[in-house]
């Protein structure tokens, strides 16, 4: 999960009008965004067939689905650097390959270890798709039109995300588990071969106004991406907090076949319309927090905070009850505020931090968030749950959510005079 990302000092000019050249590169570079978070996903779709089938405890299942976001958490910040500098197209179509091709590895293992490492080879292909896709979207736009397609780009993520978990449940339920990853792993295969062929390093630099074919990176002081107080508690509160967003998708259409006793396909499908909700909210939570700190910025610490306290007290109040539409309703809400931090925090990093490095601003923030949140969320979600039962772990995921309240909480006291230093 990403949140809005501030143009970069580098990022200056770009086309004056907006070609249909631009929009294709856009359809390509969302189009393998949604392949990315599809080949993460369908994993989840697919636990209760892997667990019966190999006999899988839930910690391995949690294993197999962090083991994604780990590599990504710490591959993210040196591959996007190597992309600036090795061309991102080229850098683009590499990854698309080999997380495609590990999906299909993915589909014909024969074990835990082998489905293991073709789910880090997902991972290292996805490391850096994010930052360096959305480097090649906006560089071929207006400078005028940036925020909106940053904003509509990243969101590519919930979308395969929702698409992962309902395709992939839908698929394995009817032709198997084995079929659900070919599938997803051949579309991302086609598209990433189709890549190169339209998107050229040549033609974007044109568009873009930039000398060389990439877009090579100033070198950035990189003491100050954590050179306040401020920021370096943004970064834990974002990673606190999406330790539970890491957790719940990866396991509600579990929780779903076991507590609700639905079958795959439509456990999956439910927590597919969970993912909505919880883009949805992301989306507006972020909305809300540009249009309310407008004049006082400290509000989105503010609304941070309440984005986390809602989710445990919404979280808390599901797991007290017993199945049903009551339960589905809070969970509901408690997926619309889980990511509503995403926003806030995006602005908080990118104000606290200087205009020059903010692009390895954002990348420090994907590795706390990954490292701290969406890695360890669904791991530990499963070695607790294997104790004592996944309905109690889910009561335990609130933890976090308290946690990054009380690190937003702690930025108070700094955070305006950081605002101050590191606007001057």
């Amino acid at each position: 999960m990403a949140g809005h990302i501030p143009q970069s000092s580098a990022a200056v000019g770009g086309p004056d009008r907006v070609t249909v050249y631009a929009w294709l590169v856009f359809a390509l570079s969302f189009g393998l965004l949604i392949s990315d978070y599809m080949a993460r996903q369908v994993l989840n779709a697919v636990f209760p067939l892997l667990k019966a089938e190999w006999s899988l405890s839930d910690a391995q299942l949690g294993l197999l689905s962090g083991i994604v976001a780990i590599m990504v958490g710490v591959l993210t910040f040196p591959l996007s650097l190597a992309a600036d500098r090795w061309g991102r197209v080229r850098s683009l179509t590499l990854m698309a390959i080999l997380w495609s091709l590990a999906t299909l590895l993915c589909a014909v293992a024969a074990s835990f270890v082998t489905m293991l490492i073709g789910r880090a080879l997902v991972g290292i292909g996805e490391a850096a798709y994010g930052s360096v896709g959305i480097a090649v979207v906006i560089s071929v736009f207006p400078a005028r039109l940036r925020g909106t397609l940053s904003a509509a780009f990243m969101a590519g993520g919930l979308f395969g995300q929702v698409l992962g978990v309902a395709i992939g449940g839908f698929v394995a339920a009817n032709h198997g588990w084995r079929t659900a990853f070919v599938a997803i792993g051949i579309a991302g295969l086609v598209l990433g071969l189709l890549y190169p062929i339209v998107v050229r390093e040549r033609r974007i630099a044109v568009l873009a106004g930039i000398a060389g074919a990439a877009q090579t990176s100033q070198i950035a002081p990189l003491r100050e991406l954590v050179g306040n107080r401020s920021v370096r508690l943004a970064y834990v509160a974002s990673g606190l907090q999406l330790f539970t967003a890491g957790a719940l998708p990866a396991w509600l259409p579990s929780y779903f076949n076991r507590v609700y006793h639905l079958p795959v396909d439509k456990a999956g499908s439910l927590a597919a319309a969970l993912l909505l909700i919880c883009g949805t909210g992301m989306i507006l939570c972020g909305m809300v927090s540009d249009r309310l700190a407008r004049e006082r910025p400290e509000i989105k610490i503010t609304l941070a905070i309440g984005y986390c306290l809602g989710t445990g007290l919404s979280l808390t109040l599901a797991m007290l009850l017993p199945p049903g539409p009551a339960q589905l309703a809070l969970l509901g809400i408690a997926m619309f505020l889980v990511a509503g931090t995403v926003g806030p925090v995006g602005a908080m990093v990118a104000n606290l931090t200087p205009l020059a490095i903010h692009g390895s601003a954002f990348a420090t923030l994907t590795l706390a968030n990954n490292l701290l949140g969406l890695a360890p969320g669904p791991i530990l979600t499963g070695r607790i749950a294997d104790a004592i039962g996944l309905a109690d772990a889910f009561l335990l995921l609130p933890v976090p959510c308290l946690l990054a309240a009380l690190a937003f909480a702690a930025m108070r006291r700094n955070y305006l005079s950081d605002l101050r230093a590191a606007s001057c």
